[in-house]
């Protein structure tokens, strides 16, 4: 499974229905186990982003097909990236030629 950490700002819709954002993320979550991934962590942030999202997925397809969706509801934007473990980066590094 490849991690992705999503960089999460509410919208004007999605702050204005803040109580509500506990549902949803159990649907975010739900979703992501729909797709075959799972959401590990999930943190409220404060700075320039409101949430920071811990996301595995098979592939980039499904992670694209996951933040396609939860942004399709209006409430949230996302920066989405693509993380590599430690172990992932020792390993690209040594196979640099």
């Amino acid at each position: 499974m490849a991690t992705y950490i999503s960089l999460v700002n509410y919208t004007e819709q999605g702050i204005k229905a803040i109580k509500d954002s506990p549902n949803r993320v159990n649907a975010v979550r739900a979703l992501a186990e729909r797709l075959g991934g799972k959401m590990p962590q999930l943190f409220l942030t404060m700075g320039a982003y409101d949430l920071v999202a811990i996301t595995e997925f098979a592939d980039d397809e499904t992670a694209a097909k996951f933040v396609l969706a939860i942004g399709s509801g209006g409430n949230v934007r996302t920066t989405t990236m693509r993380a590599f473990d430690e172990g992932q980066m020792r390993e690209i590094i040594g196979a640099l030629p």
